[in-house]
């Protein structure tokens, strides 16, 4: 079987020594639902693995050695929200990223724009500087892998589990049957 991780660094657009990930829409577990993540050197560094028991709506990120560093839930007393963008004159923001210390008033501390489905997404933070992309994965020779494998291109000045957090969580809004318009998660 081909190689699925990176080999080379994609270059970026002002970046200063990105994390480059390759993530791959399968779990490692037989019968889950989930991802696989590796680092630029080919080894795992993120995965998840869903079970989907009736009633559990949570979904953990777990490093490569299975301990939980996020758990993202419906709806819950969430430590951050992101919430689906819905407005038909601007068609480029996908979803917003906010703080949820007070009920009355939302920090939105990041902006997801572009297609999830075409796994082009550029993620803006409040200052609007790109800090993390989703993009298509290319093999050696420019031939384009599947919509299951792409690139997380992550800027130094975001946290690499965040930027995997949001990728989980534009996966349960735009690309799974189990559709949702606001997610949030806590630590």
């Amino acid at each position: 079987m081909a190689k699925v991780y990176p080999e080379t660094i994609i270059p970026v657009v002002n970046a200063k020594n990105p994390f480059v990930f390759t993530v791959w829409k399968k779990s490692l577990l037989f019968g889950c639902d989930g991802f696989t993540v590796y680092n630029s050197n080919g080894n795992l560094a993120f995965r998840v693995d869903n079970y989907f028991v009736k009633g559990n709506r949570e979904i953990v990120l777990m490093d490569a050695s299975g301990r939980s560093l996020h758990t993202i839930r419906r709806k819950c007393n969430p430590r951050f929200s992101v919430t689906r963008h819905v407005n038909v004159l601007n068609t480029k923001s996908l979803a917003y990223v906010s703080t949820s210390k007070n009920r009355n008033k939302r920090n939105v501390i990041y902006e997801i724009q572009g297609s999830y489905a075409h796994k082009s997404c550029m993620v803006y933070d409040d200052k609007r500087r790109c800090v993390a992309e989703i993009r298509r994965k290319e093999a050696k020779g420019g031939v384009a892998l599947g919509g299951d494998v792409f690139a997380l291109v992550v800027q130094p000045s975001i946290d690499p589990t965040i930027a995997m957090v949001l990728v989980i969580v534009l996966d349960q809004m735009f690309d799974s049957s189990r559709r949702f318009s606001k997610l949030s998660w806590v630590q």
